[in-house]
């Protein structure tokens, strides 16, 4: 008898599970159903525009938006509402691409909208459009062009290397305590010390020394991240609604406020350090570079036959009067001759653009190659690389591959790719100064490690964070065993 009501029990608990499920399966298709059009996009309702879609998909935001441009043929116009008072024009087509940014350069400014929303950076050279732009780009195309910064910049990122990452790692792969936890420690708060130090050390001529087996608390990284955050929530939020957050120093809008007043202190401070207009030109190399380092590691540890392409190639590089098989730190000639590491990176860099989107609004009514009318005022236009990157249209049917050799001609050289379809260093007048000194200090802490470490990534699975900086959700936590005594 007993047995008999236990069964019973079991029964009744699997048919409450079981139309639980059926009833939660009808409203998702439901959902899917009134959210979208019979294209499969979303669809555009009375006052409230595509904001319902948008929102529904929030916390998929770029794997759902990459599908929907895919479908809509690349360019993909969303409605705004009463609460958005504007449309979103998102494209990653490359003849809208080098329209905006390079042949109608002059219509297409950052814009005010843009301003207002990245007021983080203050009067900054990010924030800049026309003639202040213009002067801003001369002095810092003749600093970044400068033979002897360059050689500065090498060097320095060899010694940070020598003197910061070495004794990190090496003590980690002993066992040692101090900069993590027992034996594992987070990769993207090694690069992202190592860029900050390099960046505060050129700008400044000081070395705050970060990236040491001191491991000194760094506010300035934490703020910086906590604005980038917030910064991404205003481009998708109504207006209304994060300017009253902002009154009332409620959610990012709050954690805003406080990391500005940080980050104003810290500036002020550095400018008495002979550092000018930090935000606008030292926070974007230290994070981008950072944030492409740390998912290169993650797409190798997923790609084992990349990595071990790379290791290859860094024992052939290395010159013969020196042994392979011993520590050994790369120097500029060597990592010159690295094509597999340079295209493993552009790969990474196409996958996983450190700056996932871009806006731009126009001047002047205009129409863009694919005939989608630009309204000044009413439609801020969305370049998002991210999703750029993995269209099958513009890459080919492998796009969400991560192959290095789509950037390798056949006589073995680096591939050129067009500026407005790799758009990850910008094009046209604003295409990025710092695109070599990026690759190098990506290429000397890659090649260092992958050279003398064996790396085990923890994580398998990994998320971008909602961000105007492409980081990794929760970090990139592995183990090293060391290679050479």
């Amino acid at each position: 008898m007993l047995l008999t009501f236990q069964a019973l029990f079991q029964m009744e608990k699997l048919l409450y599970y079981a139309t639980f499920l059926a009833a939660l399966s009808s409203i998702v298709v439901l959902l899917f159903v009134c959210l979208t059009n019979k294209n499969g996009l979303p669809r555009s309702w009375p006052l409230l525009g595509n904001m319902p879609a948008l929102i529904t998909n929030f916390h998929r935001l770029l794997e759902w938006c990459t599908i929907v441009t895919e479908r809509s043929g690349c360019t993909i116009h969303f409605k705004g509402s009463w609460l958005l008072p504007f449309d979103m024009l998102v494209t990653v087509d490359p003849a809208n691409v080098q329209y905006t940014s390079s042949t109608k350069f002059s219509n297409f400014p950052r814009g005010e909208k843009s301003r207002e929303l990245f007021d983080v950076f203050g009067e900054g050279y990010f924030n800049l459009d026309s003639k202040e732009w213009s002067n801003h780009r001369r002095i810092f195309r003749a600093f970044f062009n400068h033979k002897q910064f360059r050689e500065v910049s090498i060097k320095k990122a060899l010694e940070k290397v020598e003197k910061g990452l070495i004794p990190i790692l090496d003590k980690v792969a002993n066992r040692g305590a101090g900069v993590s936890d027992g034996t594992v420690i987070d990769l993207q708060e090694v690069f992202q010390r190592y860029t900050y130090d390099l960046t505060h050390s050129m700008v400044t001529g000081f070395d705050p020394n970060s990236l040491s087996l001191q491991w000194p608390d760094v506010p300035y990284s934490r703020f910086m991240n906590i604005a980038m955050e917030a910064v991404f929530f205003r481009h998708f939020l109504p207006e209304r609604v994060w300017r009253t957050q902002r009154f009332f120093g409620l959610g990012q809008e709050g954690a805003l406020k406080k990391a500005k007043e940080f980050l104003n202190e810290f500036s002020a401070q550095r400018v008495a350090m002979k550092q000018n207009e930090m935000d606008g030109r030292g926070n974007g190399g230290k994070d981008t570079t950072s944030a492409a380092l740390t998912w290169f590691f993650w797409l190798l540890a997923r790609n084992p036959s990349v990595a071990v392409k790379i290791k290859e190639e860094l024992c052939d590089n290395i010159p013969k009067d020196k042994a392979a098989h011993t520590l050994h730190l790369f120097n500029q000639e060597e990592l010159n001759k690295l094509v597999y590491l340079h295209a493993a990176l552009c790969e990474t860099l196409r996958l996983y653009p450190p700056v996932p989107f871009q806006t731009r609004s126009a001047i002047e009514p205009d129409i863009l190659p694919t005939g989608h009318n630009v309204i000044p005022g009413k439609t801020m236009i969305i370049i998002p690389l991210y999703i750029m990157g993995r269209m099958t249209s513009i890459w080919g049917k492998d796009s969400q591959e991560f192959k290095p050799e789509r950037w390798i001609m056949e006589k073995g050289g680096i591939k050129h790719e067009p500026s407005h379809k790799f758009f990850t260093f910008n094009s046209g007048p604003r295409i990025c100064l710092g695109r070599e000194l990026a690759f190098v200090q990506m290429k000397v802490m890659a090649a260092a490690i992958i050279h003398n470490y064996d790396v085990n990534v923890l994580e398998q699975a990994r998320k971008p964070l909602n961000s105007v900086i492409l980081h990794m959700k929760d970090g990139l936590h592995a183990k090293l065993t060391k290679k050479w005594d």
